[in-house]
């Protein structure tokens, strides 16, 4: 078989095996490994001063980004690391819609006067709830908030393409929903069975096509590399099928193989697995396909097209990163619901409890069920604010930093700066007298770059993190 052609961006192997340590993906700063026990004290607290933030800011600081986390899967996928509950059953879904409605109905009123400008439902399997279920939650979101319209927010939930016909996509758009993420990880029908997916073509196209026939503004899909007897060839395969299709967005994630901390993955076969060498093809055929299709590479695994709001926004320097991954609301107070679900919230991260029966306990009990959180000091705004530019845009301009928060950059970072020599040494990136500019080969390995930031990993290590490739 004739073997796909070598990919134009180069891609340093031995570089990529030199920095491919552990480390965060920086979906927040502080990482959650800083999470200490929060009270709902604390939380109406943080509340109640980003309020009054919001009622002296003049643009979107009123705003609010809602999450919600549907924990829910009828099948098993062995790869999957997300907190989830696999069953079949549906009355345990009857029960948590119950339970959300309950902490809706505790936090709401903390928010009253801001707008909805975002709406993300993930999982598990948000489709897990039935068509009356989900319009019961989502009538109770509109009830308990003022949502932006539809032609100003973004209302996203994810689905799985093997439980959803072309007649639900038309009800969940119908709902308000006006954008759809689902995963695929690979079409090889081998790699499926492996990872316990069965997810077809012919079916991710039925659901796409109904997609925009029902006027999502945004279709993203998932893929995965690293997984069992995936190889160049196979993958390759699979990305034209992927190109072909044309979603908005493309996130290709990096399978970390770490069955002593997730049980399903003991499921999977070390043996199986594609050599590391075989892993760096792989990543490099993705960025060469996609690029070379007309998608941009927003960073870390993320593509998008050219007219899509996360490229236009890293062309304009205003995206920002947070616990759904790349985003263009910056400026949202971020309120989670639901188990394990990540509040950000002022200056300040707060989690849920992550099992049902405590939920359940703390909500029959009239408490918000947070169980852990941060609040975000001085230092750690500055080194947010410096991880987010270089994460978002690949670049960072010194005097930026220093007119927001009133430091000299250099001084306050003199020894990153001198770690960072040794990066640019290797290429990763160029150092000016007021600039950090990542080069083409540093984008690979971002996340080694803001690890030099973060004054926790210094002190604490990186174990409990994947690894960057």
């Amino acid at each position: 078989m004739k073997q796909p052609e070598s990919t134009a961006q180069e891609v340093n192997a031995d570089l990529i095996r030199r920095y491919n340590v552990s480390g965060p993906r920086y979906t927040s700063y502080p990482t959650a490994l800083q999470f200490a026990p929060y009270t709902e004290a604390a939380f109406k607290e943080v509340v109640k001063s980003s309020m009054l933030s919001a009622k002296r800011s003049n643009n979107k600081g009123e705003d609010l980004s809602i999450y919600v986390h549907i924990p829910f899967c009828a099948t098993l996928c062995y790869y999957c690391a997300c907190n989830k509950i696999v069953t079949k059953k549906r009355e345990p879904a009857v029960e948590y819609l119950a339970l959300l409605k309950q902490e809706l109905a505790l936090v709401a009123p903390l928010f009253k006067g801001r707008m909805v400008s975002q709406l993300h439902w993930g999982g598990g399997t948000p489709t897990f709830f039935d068509d009356d279920q989900l319009i019961e939650l989502m009538n109770a979101l509109r009830a308990a908030f003022d949502f932006r319209s539809d032609r100003e927010g973004e209302f996203g939930i994810e689905i799985d393409p093997r439980t959803v016909d072309a007649e639900r996509v038309g009800y969940l758009r119908r709902c308000g929903f006006n954008r759809l993420s689902f995963g695929i990880q690979d079409f090889n029908p081998v790699v499926q069975k492996a990872v316990n997916r069965i997810q077809t073509y012919a079916q991710t196209e039925e659901i796409l096509n109904a997609a925009r026939d029902n006027g999502f503004e945004s279709i993203s899909v998932d893929l995965i590399y690293g997984l069992p007897h995936q190889s160049v060839f196979t993958f390759d395969e699979t990305l034209k099928q992927i190109i072909d299709l044309r979603p908005d967005r493309v996130s290709i994630f990096n399978y970390a193989h770490l069955p002593e901390r997730f049980s399903p993955q003991k499921r999977i076969l070390v043996s199986d697995l594609p050599a590391p060498n075989e892993k760096l093809e792989i990543l490099s055929l993705c960025i060469e396909r996609l690029t070379g299709a007309g998608y941009v590479y927003i960073g870390m695994d993320h593509f998008a097209l050219p007219d899509d709001e996360l490229a236009i926004a890293q062309k304009e320097g205003t995206l920002h990163r947070n616990f759904q991954g790349y985003s263009t609301y910056a400026d949202c107070d971020l309120l989670a619901l639901g188990v394990t679900g990540i509040s950000h919230i002022g200056d300040s991260y707060s989690q849920n409890v992550k099992d049902l029966e405590t939920y359940r306990e703390k909500l029959q009990a009239g408490s918000i069920p947070v169980e852990k959180g941060v609040l975000i000091d001085q230092d750690d705004l500055i080194r947010k604010a410096v991880i987010n530019a270089l994460i978002c845009q690949f670049e960072l301009t010194f005097a930026t930093i220093e007119n927001t928060f009133d430091i000299d950059f250099q001084a306050y970072f003199a020894q990153e700066l001198d770690t960072l020599k040794l990066m640019a040494a290797d290429g990763l990136l160029v150092i000016s007298s007021g600039q950090i500019k990542v080069q083409e080969s540093g984008r690979l390995l971002i996340r080694n770059i803001c690890m030099v930031f973060d004054r926790y990993i210094s002190s604490g290590g990186t174990q409990a993190f994947s690894r960057a490739i």
